[in-house]
């Protein structure tokens, strides 16, 4: 059964006025351009708001008019709120800006609309970026963050638990964020420099020798993958997306690797 709505809030440390303009503004500076943060990454270049009601959500592709629209601006109140039908799946999305003792709190209300089946649940886990980008957009290049194209994922029984051990013991940090106590997320992503650790849970299937894989991001997935398998490699899957496309092979020792399509800005 599909939940009816998720809520999440996180403070922010400015006024609502600006706070608001930076989250409606500045969204492509916040965003955290991680593999599935998109809905196509492989041609993401950036995400845009227009202003005011009508206005649109927008995930860009290149060419630059070539857009994915997420959702239709419902209402608009600067400094106050903005709400939003969307364009993907069956939800309205509504969120306010209030006055807390440290600046603003921002809450956001996602909800499936009557009748409706199909949800992405996307701004419980989005909505704490821009708390860590109004953190650094002082001293912070004016630029949006751009992963490398080179990435380790490790498989662990507990990935959250996992995380905060890295973070408290070897002072691994996120972009995003260090999952709490009590918490289950599937994935995890850790970063050093603009490189990704990408914790995920330990499937079943999942041999303990197989424990880590590297992932690459290519100009032209589809001539890696012709190349690789003509070469004789071990095919694990296909090509295949989920916000991203990639897919993953063996190499002659039996270490697994995902080469994923890069972004033109990667």
């Amino acid at each position: 059964m599909t939940e009816q709505s998720a809520t999440a809030t996180v403070e922010v440390a400015a006024d609502p006025a600006t706070t608001f303009r930076i989250f409606t503004e500045e969204i492509d500076l916040w965003w955290v351009r991680g593999p599935i943060n998109f809905f196509d990454a492989a041609r993401a270049t950036a995400m845009q708001i227009e202003p005011g009601v009508g206005g649109r959500i927008l995930e860009v592709y290149t060419p630059p008019d070539d857009v994915l629209e997420l959702g239709r601006i419902t209402d608009w109140e600067p400094g106050e709120l903005f709400a939003y039908r969307s364009s993907v799946d069956d939800t309205e999305t509504r969120i306010t800006f209030e006055p807390a003792s440290d600046g603003t709190r921002v809450t956001v209300v996602q909800a499936l609309i009557a009748g409706g089946e199909k949800a992405f649940y996307f701004w419980k886990n989005v909505i704490k970026w821009v708390p860590q980008w109004v953190a650094r957009r002082d001293s912070a290049p004016s630029t949006p963050r751009e992963l490398d194209r080179l990435a380790i994922a490790l498989y662990y029984e507990d990935p959250a638990a996992a995380a905060r051990w890295l973070h408290t013991v070897f002072g691994l940090d996120s972009w995003t964020s260090i999952p709490a106590e009590g918490t289950a997320p599937s994935w995890v992503e850790l970063n050093v420099g603009d490189r990704s650790v990408m914790l995920f849970r330990r499937s079943g299937d999942r041999s303990p020798q197989h424990d880590h894989s590297t992932w690459i991001y290519v100009d032209d997935l589809d001539a890696h993958f012709a190349h690789t398998q003509e070469s004789g490699a071990k095919i694990l899957s296909e090509i295949h997306q989920h916000g991203y496309r990639c897919y993953e092979t063996e190499d002659l020792e039996g270490h697994h690797w995902t080469f994923a399509q890069a972004r033109p800005t990667q």
